[in-house]
């Protein structure tokens, strides 16, 4: 698959894995069957004592991308990005800021306030957001690295839920467009992949599959085929009638 860049890190896989539920089957999976480069980690998570701790799970290969998972406003976001940066864990992060407890939608507001502090801190801002293209302008001229919009409420499998507010994202901002949360099936990410997106990013979808390494592989294609569909040009889309593909055309005629 072709390669793509985030800041200044190169990739080529198109799959990156959410914070959601962590185990090792998880990981793992995610690592050897689904191809992932990319693995975001809520910092309570690696730094737990009464938990396994999930740094000790993810491969060295793979780049780790801190998450601002709990934050309830930009301050506690930039402090969260600041402490993963002096824990050695670079400067990648997913803004990720949530005042709602009940939907757990994104605050596009504090978002916008963060990433505008990190990104002057040279941080390569990955900002979680409601589909919403006013802000995706905003976000961009603050410095994003990325654009992330949620498809549907985290956790629910839904799939593209937000499907005509990511296409004008796609369309109006040249920055890579990541497709996040409520992506739970592969014919799903395969969607958002041929409509333009650069990534996904999942998590319950692998998660709580029955079977999650063969899931894991389902998703791996799933992105794979998208992508090429989308570099292909998919042919037109007719409004009405039919279009005989037939090379006895005049037969019909």
């Amino acid at each position: 698959m072709d390669k793509w860049t985030l800041g200044d890190k190169e990739f080529s896989s198109r799959f990156i894995l959410g914070s959601g539920k962590y185990a090792p089957e998880l990981i793992d999976a995610a690592v050897e069957h689904a191809g992932a480069e990319m693995v975001t980690v809520a910092l309570r998570r690696a730094n737990t004592a009464d938990v396994k701790n999930i740094l000790d799970y993810i491969p060295e290969h793979v780049t780790l991308i801190p998450n601002t998972s709990g934050a309830r406003d930009a301050d506690e976001a930039i402090r969260i990005a600041r402490l993963a940066k002096e824990m050695g864990c670079g400067n990648l992060v997913k803004i990720e800021i949530m005042r709602d407890s009940k939907y757990l939608l994104p605050d596009n507001e504090e978002t916008l306030k963060a990433t505008e502090v990190l990104a002057k801190e040279d941080f390569i801002v990955m900002p979680y957001m409601y589909p919403d293209l006013n802000y995706a302008r905003d976000l961009r001229d603050a410095g994003a690295a990325s654009i992330m919009p949620l498809a549907a409420p985290i956790g629910s499998n839904k799939g593209l839920s937000t499907k005509d507010f990511i296409q004008i994202i796609i369309d109006e901002i040249d920055l890579p467009v990541i497709v996040d949360a409520g992506i739970g099936r592969p014919s799903q990410a395969a969607e958002a992949m041929e409509m333009g997106a650069a990534a996904i990013m999942a998590n319950t979808g692998i998660a709580t599959a029955s079977n999650i390494p063969m899931m894991a592989e389902a998703f791996k294609k799933g992105i794979e085929a998208g992508r090429l569909a989308y570099l292909s040009k998919p042919g037109r889309v007719l409004s009405r009638g039919a279009d005989p593909s037939s090379p006895l055309r005049d037969f019909f005629d």
